[in-house]
């Protein structure tokens, strides 16, 4: 018998090939270009860790629906939450003024930056000055997505615009629309209208708190995920890059440093076990943001809306050698 096989650094992803004689008869040996994840979505290993997602918001709306506590409690669609009563609320997690809402979620960006700044300026797998100043491009253009979704966008962000084009309004702004203010009943944003004492109701409410958590969430795995399997060497790179002359390779062959090269060293150290604790507090506060507000299609365009910014920063870069070449891959 024959074994050749191929290591990660020589960009090929599929697993060893065998020649043997079986019968008198070769058996064909595997095409590497059949084992190759494609380039154009995410890898098997990606596509399980993104589908907790959807999975925590699938069982937060059915057990929102099961629980006979949840499910009696009274609920304001105008503020696409349960009475906040410490009386009726159903749970404690179910007011907007619990300490991990207040403290974590409402700074959810805050924390994101600072973990993800701890992870880059410590961790060995991040050492060299090309991979910390694309880590810092990459998180650059996920904030300007969150800031263009959830604070400003040229005006009101995009989950207010889209309330508005839906046929949302603020229901004070209508009162003054009706006495000839129209300023204010075209550029109001929800935080405004609930600073002004309106409701803000009518359109579909995008849910800001799926978005900022599965973002959130989705980067740090990939920040820190790819780095830490590729610096240890637990588990070889799957992805797969167009390069420019159209080829297909792993991602390994545009590494700056040697796979394992952490092996038999704590993997996450000081920055990795932070960003791992951020993550399970934010798939917390997603499960009980599922559970307790908003409605199941609010939920899922938040989800949706994450998606897309994903995509946007670490899928495109794999088929766009252009794209590549400015924001790089995590770990590579």
């Amino acid at each position: 018998m024959v074994v050749t096989r191929r290591g990660a650094e020589t960009g090929t992803s599929g697993p060893s090939t065998i020649d043997a004689m079986a019968d008198g008869n070769p058996i064909p040996s595997r095409s590497p270009a059949a084992a190759r994840t494609s380039p154009y979505l995410p890898t098997p290993l990606e596509r399980a860790a993104l589908a907790i997602f959807p999975v925590i918001l699938l069982f937060g709306a059915l057990f929102s629906i099961l629980s006979p506590h949840t499910r009696h409690a009274p609920y304001d669609r105008a503020t696409q939450a349960h009475s906040q009563d410490p009386a009726f609320a159903p749970s404690y997690f179910a007011r907007k003024s619990n300490l991990f809402n207040v403290l974590f979620v409402k700074q959810g960006w805050a924390w994101l930056s600072v973990t993800f700044a701890m992870f880059l300026l410590t961790h060995p797998a991040t050492a060299t000055a090309t991979l910390r100043v694309r880590g810092a491009v990459r998180w650059g253009v996920v904030t300007a997505w969150w800031f263009l979704v959830t604070q400003w966008c040229f005006g009101p962000p995009l989950i207010d615009r889209g309330f508005r084009w839906t046929g949302g309004k603020c229901e004070l702004a209508g009162r003054e629309v009706v006495m000839g203010d129209t300023s204010v009943g075209e550029m109001v944003t929800a935080v405004a209208c609930k600073a002004a004492g309106g409701k803000w109701q009518g359109g579909h409410d995008i849910s800001g708190h799926v978005f900022l958590l599965v973002l959130s969430t989705a980067f740090l795995m990939e920040e820190v995920g790819w780095p830490v399997l590729r610096w240890s060497g637990w588990r070889p790179d799957e992805r797969a890059i167009v390069m420019p002359d159209g080829a297909i390779k792993g991602a390994a062959v545009e590494a700056e440093t040697r796979a394992g090269e952490g092996r038999g060293e704590a993997w996450l150290g000081l920055g990795g076990k932070f960003a791992a604790v951020v993550m399970g507090l934010n798939l917390w506060m997603l499960l009980m943001t599922a559970i307790y507000f908003h409605t199941w299609v609010e939920k899922f365009t938040g989800l949706w809306t994450a998606a897309m910014g994903f995509y946007v920063v670490y899928i495109i870069p794999r088929f766009v050698p252009a794209v590549r070449s400015v924001v790089g891959l995590p770990g590579v």
